[in-house]
């Protein structure tokens, strides 16, 4: 059974996702502790703001290793997850250190709460993803052997 290039791309993706699994399920339960108030906004924005961008460079890694294999399906895939994160960046609340989360407007009630749903959806994605590239990888190693 041959190991080609592409599915070399679609392990490692499987793996990262899986990576960026745990990433978002940090966010989902930081975020929950700044709802019940268990930890502090400073405390809490410090720690989130430095998973931001590795977060973004895995996913934009493993989309560029798609788009060398000519995975062009699995990079349609991605592509609006990317866009959203690079919107999401560009319109940052205005910081000294990189990271989208500011102490100071963290806390209101609507921020929280999309902050959450972004949470959620990311944790959907990258499972689906997860899935996704577990298959595309079995695919390609029982198709090229064939």
């Amino acid at each position: 059974m041959a190991f080609t290039f592409v599915a070399f791309c679609y392990l490692l993706a499987m793996i990262l996702s899986a990576v960026l699994i745990f990433f978002a399920i940090y966010h989902i339960i930081a975020f929950d502790e700044l709802k019940t108030d268990y930890k502090n906004p400073i405390d809490q924005c410090n720690s989130l703001n430095p998973l931001v961008l590795p977060e973004y460079g895995l996913h934009m890694f493993f989309t560029i290793l798609f788009l060398l294999a000519g995975q062009f399906g699995t990079v349609a895939l991605n592509m609006p997850v990317i866009g959203y994160n690079i919107y999401r960046y560009a319109n940052r609340p205005v910081m000294s250190q990189p990271g989208l989360y500011d102490p100071t407007t963290i806390m209101n009630a609507d921020v929280l709460s999309r902050c959450m749903k972004e949470g959620w959806m990311k944790l959907g994605f990258f499972l689906l993803s997860f899935f996704y590239y577990l298959y595309s990888m079995i695919y390609v190693l029982v198709s090229s052997s064939a």
